[in-house]
C-alpha cells in the first residue's frame, strides 16, 4: 500500500500528503468544509473522509491550495482540483493477457495527443499491428502544464493528462492493445518535475537535493524514504492498476543513484506476477544497470547517432563524438553496443564515457533511427526523410529492423513521413517567453542559425501551429513504405525473433567506406550477417541467397542480411 495519494477504504477516501517543511495541513472537498488532517509523524498527514470515486479535493497549506502530488486525475489542470479514482472499476476484457516475450518486441514510440489522445491511439493499433508492431510506447502521458507538452515536463506523475483522456481511456487503450496481441510501454519521467504546476518544493524541501545539480534544478532525493517510495509507487501503479507491460526510465543518468535504480528493477519485478519490460535512457552507457534481473536494456544513442553521421554528413554538437572514423564506429556498434565504452568525448576533452558492454546480447539495446527527441531537439523539427537520400535510409531501415538489437520506430517512420516533429508545449505569460528564447538559444552558433535573424525562424514552441504541424502524416509514396516495413518485418517475426534467445554478437568487419558487414551467432548456432553499404562506391559482400536485400548488394545505398544454418 502507498502512502502517497488518495485511496479509497470502506466507508469513505483516505487522503495523504507527505509535507515536513509545514505544521499542519487541510483538506478541502468540493462541496464539503475544510477538513485539518492529523500528523502521522516524519512528516506525513491523513484523514479520512466520507467520500468516494469522482470527489474534487485539494490540500491547503497556509493561504496556498495545492493539488495532490500523488493524483490519480485533475479536473482543471494541474493547477486545478484532484479528483479520487477508483483503479478497479475498469473491466478488463483481456484479463488473460500474460505479455509477449522481450525477444520479440518491435516498437513504436507515439505521442498520444497529437494522434488524438488515448481513444485515436486505440484505433491505430489495427494497423500497427498488421505491420508488424509488437508494441507501442506512449511519451509520457502524466499531467503537465496546459494543453500541449512531450509531456516530460510532467508535474503530477500519477495523473494521466486530462487533454488525452480518463485514466479509464488510457486502460481502454491498454485494453484494446492487448486484445491484438500488441504490448504497451510506457516513458515515465523520475528525474524531474516541469515548471508549471509543482509545489513540492513549497511544502517538502527534502524531496531534492539543491546541491546536486541537473539541466532542470536540484536533484529528485531518492535516497530519502518519502520520495523514494514516491516513484517506486507510481512505477508498481503503471504496471498494476493500468497493466502496463513496459517502462522506458527518462535520462536516469540525471537521478545520479544507481543504488535506487537497482533496488526498483528488483521491487518491481518481484511485486508484478507477470513479465514486465524494463528499459533505461542513461547517458552514461552504464553497462552494470543491465546485468541479468536489472533493466532489459538501454536506449542505443550511439547507434542512432553513427547512422545518423553516415546518412546526412552532420558532424556539429554532440555528431562530432561520432563523425571521426564513423564506419569503424558503426561496426564496434553492431559487434559490442556501445561505440562510447570509457573513452574520451570529442565534445567533452577530459570526461569519458561508458563501459565495457561487448559480453552483453544484442537485445541489451534499443536501437532507432529516429524518436521524439533527435528529431523534435533539432531547431526545425526535421526528419531523416528529408535530411538523406531515401535509398540509404531504405539500406539503413534494413539493418535497423533486422539487426539483433530491439528496433524501434518513430510514429510516421512506416509512412514516410515528411512532416515535422517539433518541440511544443503550452505555457504562458513570462515562463511562455523564457521557454521560446530559451529554446532559441539553444541553437546559437549552430549551423544556419548563427545569427538572431535565423534564430527567429525556430517555431515558438507555444504556438498552437507549432503542435498541430507536428501531427505525422503520410509521405507520397507512403505505400511503398509501409510494404518495406511489413515486409521487413515479417522476416524479421519468422527468422531472426525465433533464433534471439541466446543470440551474441559474432563480429563486424569495415568492407568500405561507409560499408560494414556484420555478424551474429543466433541462439541455435546459426549465423545471421547484414551487409550495409552507405558509400559510393561497390563493395564485394556474400554470395549466398538473401534473406532480404535493399539495392543491389554491394552497391551504393545498398543493405544484404542472410542466416547461414546451424
Amino acid at each position: 500500500m502507498s502512502r502517497w495519494g488518495a485511496e479509497l477504504v470502506e466507508g469513505g477516501t483516505r487522503f495523504r500528503l507527505w509535507a515536513p517543511d509545514v505544521q499542519a495541513v487541510t483538506l478541502e472537498i468540493n462541496g464539503r468544509g475544510p477538513q485539518p488532517l492529523d500528523a502521522a509523524g516524519e512528516g506525513w498527514f491523513e484523514g479520512t473522509a466520507p467520500v468516494g470515486a469522482g470527489a474534487r479535493y485539494r490540500f491547503r497549506i497556509g493561504d496556498m491550495g495545492v493539488p495532490d502530488p500523488a493524483s490519480r486525475a485533475q479536473d482543471g489542470g494541474v493547477n486545478g482540483w484532484s479528483v479520487v479514482v477508483d483503479p478497479h472499476a475498469y473491466d478488463w476484457r483481456s484479463a488473460d493477457w500474460r505479455g509477449r516475450p522481450w525477444e520479440e518486441t518491435v516498437i513504436e514510440e507515439v505521442h498520444a495527443g497529437l494522434l488524438g489522445g488515448f481513444a485515436g491511439v486505440a484505433e491505430r493499433l489495427p494497423g500497427l499491428a498488421a505491420c508488424g508492431i509488437t508494441a507501442v510506447q506512449l511519451m509520457p502521458v502524466n499531467a503537465f502544464g496546459g494543453t500541449r507538452n512531450w509531456g516530460y515536463d510532467g508535474v503530477l506523475p500519477y495523473a494521466p493528462a486530462e487533454s488525452y483522456g480518463t485514466p479509464d481511456d488510457l486502460r481502454a487503450l491498454v485494453d484494446r492493445a492487448h486484445e491484438l496481441g500488441v504490448s504497451v510501454f510506457l516513458d515515465v519521467v523520475y528525474n524531474h518535475f516541469g515548471p508549471d504546476g509543482n509545489y513540492l518544493g513549497e511544502y517538502a524541501s527534502a524531496f531534492f537535493h539543491p546541491e546536486v545539480q541537473t539541466p532542470w534544478g536540484g536533484a529528485v532525493a531518492v535516497d530519502e524514504a518519502a520520495p523514494r517510495r514516491f516513484f517506486i509507487d507510481n512505477a508498481l501503479m503503471w504496471l498494476r492498476e493500468y497493466r502496463i507491460d513496459g517502462l522506458r526510465f527518462d535520462a536516469v543518468h540525471a537521478i545520479a543513484n544507481d543504488p535506487f535504480l537497482d533496488a526498483m528493477a528488483a521491487e518491481l519485478r518481484a511485486a508484478v506476477d507477470r513479465p514486465v519490460h524494463l528499459v533505461l535512457e542513461n547517458e552514461k552507457n552504464d553497462a552494470d544497470r543491465l546485468a541479468p534481473g536489472k533493466y532489459d536494456a538501454q536506449w542505443n544513442d550511439d547507434f542512432h547517432n553513427v547512422l545518423h553521421v553516415l546518412l546526412t554528413g552532420e558532424d556539429h554538437a554532440y555528431y562530432a563524438d561520432f563523425a571521426e572514423d564513423a564506419t569503424a564506429r558503426l561496426a564496434r556498434c553492431l559487434s559490442q553496443g556501445f561505440i562510447y565504452q570509457g573513452e574520451e568525448s570529442v565534445n567533452h576533452p577530459g570526461t569519458t564515457r561508458g563501459k565495457p558492454s561487448g559480453h552483453l546480447p544484442p537485445t541489451a539495446f534499443v536501437s532507432f533511427l529516429q524518436n521524439h527527441d533527435q528529431i523534435g531537439n533539432r531547431a526545425l523539427g526535421e526528419r531523416l526523410t528529408v535530411l538523406t537520400d531515401p535509398d540509404r535510409l531504405r539500406a539503413a531501415t534494413l539493418l535497423l529492423l533486422l539487426c539483433p538489437q530491439i528496433p524501434l520506430i518513430f510514429m510516421g517512420d512506416s509512412g514516410g513521413s515528411r512532416t515535422p516533429f517539433l518541440f511544443f508545449t503550452d505555457f504562458h505569460d513570462e515562463l511562455a517567453d523564457a521557454v521560446r528564447e530559451g529554446r532559441r538559444g539553444e541553437f546559437k552558433g549552430s549551423p544556419g542559425f548563427d545569427d538572431p535573424d535565423a534564430r527567429e525562424r525556430i517555431p515558438d514552441p507555444n504556438a498552437a501551429q507549432t503542435y498541430e504541424r507536428s501531427r505525422p502524416g503520410d509521405g507520397k509514396d507512403a505505400a511503398a513504405w509501409a510494404a518495406l516495413y511489413r515486409d521487413l518485418l515479417a522476416v524479421r517475426r519468422e527468422e531472426v525473433v525465433p533464433r534471439l534467445k541466446g543470440a551474441m554478437a559474432d563480429g563486424a568487419d569495415v568492407i568500405g567506406d561507409k560499408a560494414v558487414c556484420a555478424h551474429w551467432r543466433m541462439g541455435e548456432g546459426a549465423r545471421l550477417s547484414i551487409a550495409i553499404n552507405l558509400g559510393d562506391d561497390t563493395v564485394e559482400v556474400s554470395g549466398e541467397t538473401p534473406l532480404a536485400t535493399i539495392g543491389v548488394p554491394g552497391a551504393p545505398a545498398s543493405a544484404t542480411a542472410w542466416l547461414r544454418a546451424a
